[in-house]
């Protein structure tokens, strides 16, 4: 089990993380890839980050522009767990050549 980040933890960790902007309870960001299949592949290896850490993030595609949305559900709100996905979400969109679209 995790904790609940508070407000001061959160705003600083998202500091690191200048993609992401937070929305209540949740972090949310949209990546813009050069083309639909890379967009796709960026879901492919985000799926198999969140699967590993059994950390699912609600995820939307529209065409090239992929978003996500990270809050742990059953602690009711953002812990650590959601921080450390958004950095690998954020890198593995830099390693698409994805770009923010926020």
């Amino acid at each position: 089990m995790t904790r609940l980040l508070d407000d001061e933890e959160i705003e600083r960790q998202l500091g690191d993380l200048p993609d992401w902007t937070r929305d209540g309870d949740t972090i949310r960001a949209s990546y813009e890839a050069p083309e639909f299949l890379a967009g796709i592949a960026l879901v492919q290896e985000v799926a198999a980050a969140a699967e590993t850490m059994d950390h699912h993030p609600d995820i939307d595609i529209r065409w090239r522009t992929v978003s996500f949305a990270l809050s742990t559900h059953s602690e009711g709100g953002l812990t650590q767990l959601d921080i450390e996905l958004a950095h690998q979400i954020s890198q593995e969109a830099v390693r698409r050549g994805a770009r923010s679209a926020g």
